[in-house]
């Protein structure tokens, strides 16, 4: 017997690992000159379980093709706004007007499209007015806690107590039928709802890795709530915004109705249907001045809170993974 040791010449596991998985057509988890897939990000993969959601997608639809056809009206009707034709009173729906004409004659066609503009107007100042004041506020009570945020939200349950519409009607009683006024008054109801969501998650991120380390570096309490934790909200924010703009306009509708909400030259689908039923007569004889300007109103309250349930779901993580 020879007293050399014997060699044992081993082959790299790499490549006996990697030629069986050739040959079954198998990636090999260890080849890393493979390509990662690109991940998808929250945004993304939100707005594709958005589109899976039918009623979202109707609802944007229809959305979008009452907002193009308010501001096309100029070139979907041949009519002026208030051009009249008093022979042509309380003409029926025909295909000269579509939609009938009103006590003056005048094309309500028309002065449904023009209307329409006028409360989408109001639904989307008065529901950025609510978010700027309720986004502000309750980050602040969240953020601050103690007792500032004591003071903060006792003041917004005082405010739950009164009646929102009572306290619309008494700030346009009291300070005029002005459109800016009506903008401000209804934001200025609408906020509350919105303090007290922003005010829950911002109670829950401030204590978050990414916040302590914000604040470690020294960074100002105005820039971590408005940059930092403000941004992480965005799904709610957005979410309560559509559903916000239905309840506005509804609003403006019954103020509008009541009289004191859009005032004339100025027209609305609230104020539309009011002069429709302001006669008993056209009640009965003229359907048509209360069920096209409720029908339109009615389409768009239903598309915004269709689309608002749909970025709900879509947004919310609990369901990514459904």
């Amino acid at each position: 017997m020879s007293g050399k040791p014997r060699e044992t010449r081993l082959e790299p596991r790499g490549d006996t690992r990697r030629e069986p998985l050739a040959r079954l057509g198998r990636e090999d988890p260890l080849d890393h000159t493979l390509e990662p897939e690109a991940g998808v990000g929250f945004w993304r993969d939100a707005f594709r379980r958005l589109l899976k959601s039918r009623m979202a997608v109707t609802g944007a639809v229809l959305l979008i093709v009452v907002v193009l056809a308010t501001l096309l009206a100029p070139v979907l009707t041949p009519y002026g706004f208030e051009e009249q034709d008093l022979a042509r009173q309380l003409e029926p729906p025909s295909l000269q007007h579509p939609f009938g004409t009103d006590l003056a004659g005048r094309d309500l066609l028309t002065r449904t499209l023009y209307g329409g503009r006028l409360s989408l107007a109001v639904g989307l100042v008065a529901t950025l007015v609510s978010l700027v004041i309720g986004v502000t506020w309750g980050a602040v009570a969240g953020y601050k806690g103690g007792a500032t945020d004591n003071v903060m939200m006792r003041f917004v349950d005082m405010l739950y107590s009164l009646p929102f519409m009572f306290f619309v009607i008494l700030l346009v009683a009291y300070f005029g039928r002005h459109l800016i006024l009506l903008f401000l008054a209804l934001g200025a109801v609408q906020w509350l709802t919105m303090s007290r969501i922003v005010r829950g998650q911002m109670i829950q991120l401030r204590g978050q890795e990414f916040v302590v380390a914000v604040v470690a570096l020294g960074a100002q309490h105005r820039r971590i709530i408005f940059r930092h934790l403000i941004p992480n909200l965005l799904g709610p924010i957005i979410v309560y915004a559509t559903l916000t703009v239905p309840a506005v306009m509804l609003e403006e509708a019954f103020l509008s109705f009541l009289g004191l909400g859009v005032q004339p030259p100025n027209s609305s689908w609230g104020l539309l249907a009011a002069d429709g039923a302001s006669s008993i007569t056209a009640i009965h004889t003229a359907w048509w001045l209360i069920l096209f300007p409720g029908l339109a109103l009615a389409v768009t309250l239903f598309s915004l809170n269709f689309l608002g349930d749909g970025l709900r779901d879509a947004l919310d993580p609990k369901l990514r993974n459904r």
